[in-house]
Protein backbone atom coordinates (compact mmCIF):
# COMPACT_ATOMS: atom_id res chain seq x y z
CA UNK A 1 0.00 0.00 0.00
CA UNK A 2 3.04 2.06 0.17
CA UNK A 3 2.63 2.96 -3.43
CA UNK A 4 -0.84 4.13 -3.17
CA UNK A 5 -0.29 6.32 -0.68
CA UNK A 6 2.46 8.00 -3.27
CA UNK A 7 -0.33 8.57 -5.34
CA UNK A 8 -0.72 12.59 -4.83
CA UNK A 9 -4.10 14.83 -4.35
CA UNK A 10 -5.68 15.29 -7.13
CA UNK A 11 -3.60 12.60 -9.53
CA UNK A 12 -4.67 8.91 -10.34
CA UNK A 13 -2.47 6.14 -11.51
CA UNK A 14 -2.99 2.94 -13.39
CA UNK A 15 -3.05 -0.94 -12.04
CA UNK A 16 -0.16 -1.23 -14.15
CA UNK A 17 1.55 1.74 -13.07
CA UNK A 18 1.44 0.58 -9.79
CA UNK A 19 2.44 -3.38 -10.27
CA UNK A 20 5.46 -1.61 -12.06
CA UNK A 21 6.48 0.79 -8.95
CA UNK A 22 6.32 -2.47 -7.57
CA UNK A 23 8.79 -3.89 -9.79
CA UNK A 24 6.66 -6.71 -11.04
CA UNK A 25 5.20 -5.09 -14.24
CA UNK A 26 2.69 -8.57 -14.60
CA UNK A 27 1.41 -8.12 -11.20
CA UNK A 28 -1.81 -6.11 -12.28
CA UNK A 29 -4.26 -8.38 -10.71
CA UNK A 30 -2.44 -8.81 -7.32
CA UNK A 31 -2.53 -5.07 -7.16
CA UNK A 32 -6.22 -4.87 -7.95
CA UNK A 33 -6.17 -7.64 -5.14
CA UNK A 34 -4.41 -5.74 -2.56
CA UNK A 35 -6.43 -2.18 -3.80
CA UNK A 36 -9.55 -4.14 -2.36
CA UNK A 37 -8.64 -5.52 0.58
CA UNK A 38 -7.04 -1.85 1.70
CA UNK A 39 -8.99 -1.32 5.20
CA UNK A 40 -8.43 2.27 5.57
CA UNK A 41 -9.42 3.43 1.64
CA UNK A 42 -9.26 7.12 2.60
CA UNK A 43 -6.26 6.90 4.56
CA UNK A 44 -4.38 4.77 1.64
CA UNK A 45 -6.05 6.26 -1.21
CA UNK A 46 -7.20 3.13 -3.32
CA UNK A 47 -9.53 5.59 -5.39
CA UNK A 48 -7.16 7.23 -7.06
CA UNK A 49 -6.30 3.71 -8.91
CA UNK A 50 -7.98 3.25 -12.15
CA UNK A 51 -8.11 1.18 -15.55
CA UNK A 52 -5.45 1.55 -17.99
CA UNK A 53 -8.57 2.96 -20.20
CA UNK A 54 -8.70 5.99 -17.48
CA UNK A 55 -12.36 4.25 -16.72
CA UNK A 56 -13.32 4.10 -13.12
CA UNK A 57 -13.07 0.11 -11.37
CA UNK A 58 -14.39 -1.22 -8.50
CA UNK A 59 -14.22 1.00 -5.01
CA UNK A 60 -15.35 -0.52 -1.95
CA UNK A 61 -17.28 2.51 -1.10
CA UNK A 62 -19.10 2.04 -4.69
CA UNK A 63 -17.99 3.92 -8.08
CA UNK A 64 -20.26 7.00 -7.10
CA UNK A 65 -18.68 7.50 -4.07
CA UNK A 66 -15.00 7.37 -6.04
CA UNK A 67 -15.92 9.79 -9.23
CA UNK A 68 -17.16 12.69 -6.25
CA UNK A 69 -13.91 12.14 -4.39
CA UNK A 70 -11.81 12.21 -7.51
CA UNK A 71 -14.10 15.09 -8.63
CA UNK A 72 -13.06 16.62 -5.21
CA UNK A 73 -9.78 16.02 -5.47
CA UNK A 74 -9.56 17.59 -9.07
CA UNK A 75 -8.40 14.63 -10.69
CA UNK A 76 -8.95 14.15 -14.71
CA UNK A 77 -10.59 10.66 -15.83
CA UNK A 78 -12.58 10.15 -18.58
CA UNK A 79 -15.29 8.04 -17.21
CA UNK A 80 -18.22 10.09 -16.29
Amino acid sequence: WRQLSAIPFGETRGYGEIAEKVENPKAVRAVGTANGANPVSIIVPCHRVIGKDGSLTGFGGGLEIKKKLLRHEGALFKAI
